[in-house]
């Protein structure tokens, strides 16, 4: 990889990819669709998926992923997100018990087995929602959160605007059907990995294979936490009209991947499909860091600072999914503010560091000062501005 510096008046506006901001800035890499059939990613039997190097924030493939489809049980996952950040924000507790109403009781569908007359704690209800699939915990941990399962629906819809989902709206908390209930398989992507990246003191509870409640011992349907060691999450969903969903995260060594499979016509495809998923994402592609966090990348000139220079570098790790092996086409350009002024702090923007692969752009990530450079004096500032009218 080849680091090249420039500098520049007017810094590029292309921002094809902010890869480090959020998970919802996933991009689809250029070489996603030749790359991966050159690399014998076989047909799935599914109506859409999509592949995600999770510390890339990159889509290393998909097909359909835009296509609105029903969400089913699926939706539980951004149920679980918004009752994570109320744990947060100590708007609720762990050990809180939780009201049972009749309506939460009644819902239809898979079942936790929650009884109005028997306290339950919010804690058992996320384990119920997420291991058991239990509607009936989805609905009263809504109605806590809330005060109703719509006033809840109005909470998944802002926070999904937060994480800029496009292709989703939600009308309840456990993903029975409703015309205006829907969601695409990229905007379930962002919101598993906003889960795994923003809550990870909770992601553990995606783990594990049953739970018993009531006296009642249910499994996980993920059976993919029984087959791969590697697999820690996330969620299924099954109705006869969204088909066999599953979405998968695995994490081997320092990778983690992230698969979203939906509307396979069974269990064990969808199963079957998101293991040659991920399989195909850990073996076919590498994650490289292209540039480390608060490693000096340049060193850039200072006009009127103390320091005639200043060391800059960038704020956290750049990652990117490659295919294996083709780490050489990476090419790194930086391209500086100039003419830059004192007073510098540390942290604050320098320029930009744009990264291609095959000649191709991948994105472009702000480049900091690593150092302060205070003012110079009198006598320093005024031979600069003499220099600088020279130039």
């Amino acid at each position: 990889m080849r680091l090249s510096v420039r500098s520049t008046l007017d810094l590029p506006r292309r921002l094809i990819g902010l890869l480090l901001a959020a998970v919802c800035t996933c991009l689809t890499l250029p070489w996603q669709t030749a790359d991966a059939q050159q690399l014998a990613l076989p047909p799935l039997a599914a109506r859409a998926w999509l592949l995600l190097d999770v510390g890339a924030n990159q889509l290393i493939a998909s097909q359909g992923a835009r296509d609105r489809i029903e969400p089913a049980s699926l939706t539980k996952l951004m149920t679980a997100y918004v009752v994570f950040a109320a744990l947060r924000d100590r708007k609720i507790t762990l050990d809180q018990v939780a009201p049972i109403s009749t309506r939460a009781w009644k819902t239809g569908g898979s079942k936790m087995f929650v009884d109005p007359k028997k306290p339950v704690t919010v804690d058992e209800l996320l384990h119920g929602m997420i291991i058991q699939s239990g509607n009936d915990a989805a609905v009263a941990l809504a109605e806590l959160v809330s005060g109703s399962e719509e006033a809840f629906a109005v909470a998944m819809n802002a926070e999904g605007k937060r994480l800029s989902l496009t292709g989703s709206h939600f009308m309840n908390a456990s993903g029975l059907p409703d015309p205006q209930h829907y969601a695409n398989a990229f905007d379930l992507g962002v919101i598993a990995a906003a889960i795994i990246r923003d809550f990870p003191e909770r992601y553990a509870i995606y783990s594990v294979k049953e739970y018993r409640y009531s006296n009642i011992t249910q499994p996980n349907r993920n059976r993919l936490l029984w087959l791969d060691p590697n697999v820690d999450g996330l969620k299924t969903g099954h109705t006869e009209s969204a088909g066999y969903c599953l979405i998968a995260s695995a994490k081997r060594t320092d990778r983690r991947m992230l698969a979203v499979v939906l509307n396979a016509p069974s269990d064990s495809v969808r199963t079957q499909e998101t293991q040659i998923l991920l399989n195909f994402g850990f073996q076919s592609f590498d994650t490289m860091r292209v540039k480390e966090k608060d490693k000096p990348l340049s060193v850039l000139a200072v006009w009127k600072g103390k320091s005639a220079t200043v060391n800059a570098g960038v704020s956290h790790d750049i990652l990117i999914a490659i295919p294996r092996g083709t780490d050489e086409r990476i090419k790194a350009e930086l391209s500086s503010q100039q003419p830059l002024l004192a007073p510098i702090s540390r942290g604050q923007r320098v320029g930009t560091i744009a990264i291609s692969y095959e000649g191709r752009a991948i994105g472009e990530y702000p480049v900091i000062a690593l150092e302060d450079v205070p003012v110079a004096g009198i006598f320093g500032r005024m031979w600069d501005t003499i220099r600088l009218w020279i130039k």
